[in-house]
């Protein structure tokens, strides 16, 4: 898995269709938390689901697999916001993989917190 980085919108605003990178085939992780946004643009001719996963349990012995979305077809560009509840507590880190990778690229952005 590639570790994706995180840029932060500065006060000045942020570019962001330079930041995009290529899909790890055995996915990739981030971090998680507040404002955090997975990009997701997807060039090719079928769409393609990316899935966060959950490695929490719930009622103490339950496993969830994680949460889809599908990225559309050609010009597919979707947002994906990710919470800490995908931060995997040993890594402190979200995984994330797709059901393909060859026209898929990702950037994850994070707004500044200003008072």
């Amino acid at each position: 898995m590639a570790a994706l980085a995180t840029t932060v919108v500065g006060n000045t605003g942020l570019r962001i269709d330079n930041l995009f990178t290529a899909a790890a085939g055995g996915g990739d992780t981030c971090e998680t938390g507040a404002g955090v946004e997975l990009h997701v643009k997807n060039a090719g001719a079928s769409p393609v689901t990316v899935t966060l996963a959950y490695p929490g349990k719930y009622d103490g012995d339950q496993t969830v697999s994680g949460r889809t979305f599908v990225v559309p077809i050609t010009t597919g560009h979707t947002v994906i916001p990710v919470r800490d509840v995908y931060r995997d507590p040993a890594t402190g880190r979200a995984a994330i993989t797709y059901s393909g990778v060859t026209s898929v690229t990702v950037a994850v952005i994070r707004g500044q917190v200003t008072g």
